[in-house]
């Protein structure tokens, strides 16, 4: 360390990884100090600083020797488990001053010699007592892992339906093997599909070497989670808050719209739509561009918000005690997560795509569940998706903190190609008032943009004759189909995501929650109708396209 870098760190004053102290007069002082850096991120003490001022009172050469010595002594009696430190000597007017270093532990949690767990906090620190977080400091170091723990939940307690579908996905090419082909999917028992998994497996042993159920038959904190038909019972902060405020301040007492506890309770999909659902009716459907007789888009991308849904439910802390929490104000969205980034990471790191998975177990399984690849990446596409958004992870609240600006309703909407519409979602009454309240505006530009029906009959004729030609260019009736389909008509990048993701029967939800644009029927129409037009795609049941059971399956050639 160069002396300009020293007088830079002390202008700066004692933060929470640097500590001033004048001399060495309290061996275990200063042993609380390295538990507390190694109990957190690390930090410096500087020795030969007053903590008062930061004025600077050197050491001689020999009160050099001597601390240096006390300070090996230190880290070796005075720290359980004993840690390793590094000095570094700064010659400044008037002799040294001594910059020790000590790095973040990896054997957490540390103690002093009295058995006390101390931790940073700010300038100062703190002592620990809480079992969740000393849960937590060994779970950074990999020496408890809460995920595979235990719960006082049975395989009583979970959601067949959910666990069937994940294995439906999970083992599809054995139970083909077996001779059950997607068609038959809904009309086998759990029994028969754990059968035809395995002849000499039972639902037991099958959850246990899935890690989702220990050998005492108590399923785990991850089997729970993914599978348990009402987690919440046993771990009511398992959940997610959602709400969105008049106004830019979370401390505000008045909200457009609240999601009940009640209906939040569920699993892991459970939780993924209800939040999903929740930004589809409370987000703006705005015009892109002029075009007044488009699709509404949804004024943030649907697939990011998929994503960081996704990141938060997977990848939050499972040993502190707080829900995932989000907020939508008028001019932000804020998606909090339970932890910060897991030791090792910074927010570089993740802006570059690179991962560290907090919960294994989730990251793993949750891929047959949510509409994810499962390679870690979230954040990374959903940067791609063109939003702005700020990370912060917070050290003081212990959460991580995605947010993201939302534009004023007097500016230009984003670009995007994500169609979506409110009016076709059921139980979207609050978007349609939002929109009810801007409909004068809205008649305003509408009148300036048709100010006459004759005007107006052109443009629709305009449009009509536009879209006819795009009818027979896409997909002649009859002849021109069997044409489109005899030619191998060439799919879009979003038809071919869909046909490899319908590999196994997919319902039309999952379709549209895979390619992250809204259930509706237009969308339909474009993306499952069209493919079944080309032949790449078939439903399950073609004698009842309607049925709530319905579900779709890539074509084998």
């Amino acid at each position: 360390m160069t002396v300009e870098e020293l007088e830079n760190i002390i202008k700066h004053s004692e933060v929470s990884r640097v500590q001033f102290k004048e001399r060495i007069d309290d061996n275990y002082k200063i042993g609380t100090e390295m538990v507390a850096f190694s109990n957190s991120r690390g930090g410096n003490i500087l020795i030969g600083v007053r903590d008062k001022t930061g004025d600077m009172n050197p050491l001689s050469p020999d009160e050099l020797r001597e601390t240096n010595n006390s300070l090996s002594n230190i880290a070796t009696q005075n720290v359980d488990p004993r840690i390793g430190i590094e000095t570094d000597t700064v010659y400044v007017d008037g002799g040294s001053i001594l910059v020790v270093t000590i790095k973040e532990g990896v054997n957490k949690p540390y103690k002093d010699n009295k058995g006390i767990i101390w931790a940073k906090q700010g300038s100062d620190k703190r002592r620990i007592v809480d079992n969740n977080e000393i849960a937590e400091m060994m779970e950074e170091c990999g020496t408890f892992i809460s995920e595979v723990s235990s719960v006082d939940a049975t395989i009583d307690d979970l959601n067949f339906d959910t666990f069937k579908e994940y294995l439906l996905k999970r083992f599809e090419n054995p139970l083909r093997n077996s001779g059950i082909e997607p068609a038959e999917y809904d009309k086998k028992s759990l029994d028969e599909i754990i059968s035809a998994i395995s002849r000499n497996i039972s639902l037991d042993r099958l959850l246990t070497n899935l890690r989702l159920m220990r050998p005492d038959g108590h399923l785990t904190l991850a089997g729970l989670i993914l599978f348990g038909k009402a987690p919440q019972l046993l771990r009511p902060t398992l959940t997610a808050k959602c709400i969105s405020f008049y106004g830019n301040s979370i401390g505000g007492s008045r909200f457009r719209d609240k999601v009940n506890d009640a209906d939040m309770e569920g699993n892991l999909s459970h939780q993924y739509a209800t939040i999903m659902a929740f930004f589809r009716r409370n987000l703006r459907y705005v015009q892109p561009g002029d075009e007044f007789n488009t699709q509404g888009v949804l004024e943030v991308s649907y697939r990011a918000l998929s994503e960081l849904v996704m990141n938060a439910l997977i990848h939050r802390s499972l040993v502190r005690p707080a829900p995932i929490r989000i907020f939508i104000l008028d001019d932000r969205i804020e998606i909090h997560s339970p932890g910060t980034l897991p030791r090792g990471l910074a927010v570089d790191d993740i802006e570059k795509g690179t991962s560290m998975p907090r919960n294994e177990q989730l990251f793993y399984h949750a891929n047959f569940l949510l509409p994810y690849s499962g390679a870690g990446t979230g954040i990374l596409r959903a940067l791609d998706e063109g939003v702005k958004m700020k990370f912060d992870n917070d050290e003081q609240t212990k959460e991580f903190v995605i947010t993201i600006p939302r534009k004023a309703l007097d500016e230009p909407a984003s670009n995007s190609d994500e169609l979506v519409s409110a009016s076709d979602e059921p139980g979207n009454e609050l978007g349609r008032n939002q929109g009810k309240e801007k409909s004068n505006e809205v008649d305003s530009k509408s009148n300036k943009a048709e100010e006459s029906s004759g005007v107006k009959s052109n443009q629709v004729a305009e449009k009509s004759n536009e879209a006819g030609q795009k009818s027979n260019q896409a997909e002649e009736p009859s002849n021109g189909k069997s044409n489109q389909v005899g030619q191998r008509a060439k799919v879009t990048k979003k038809q071919k995501d869909i046909l490899n993701f319908c590999s196994v029967p997919r319902s039309a939800q999952e379709i549209m929650d895979r390619i992250g644009i809204d259930n509706q029927t237009n969308n339909r129409k474009r993306y499952i109708q069209a493919l079944i037009d080309m032949g790449y795609l078939k439903p399950l049941y073609p004698e009842s396209m309607t049925a709530s059971n319905q579900r779709y399956v890539k074509v084998k050639r």
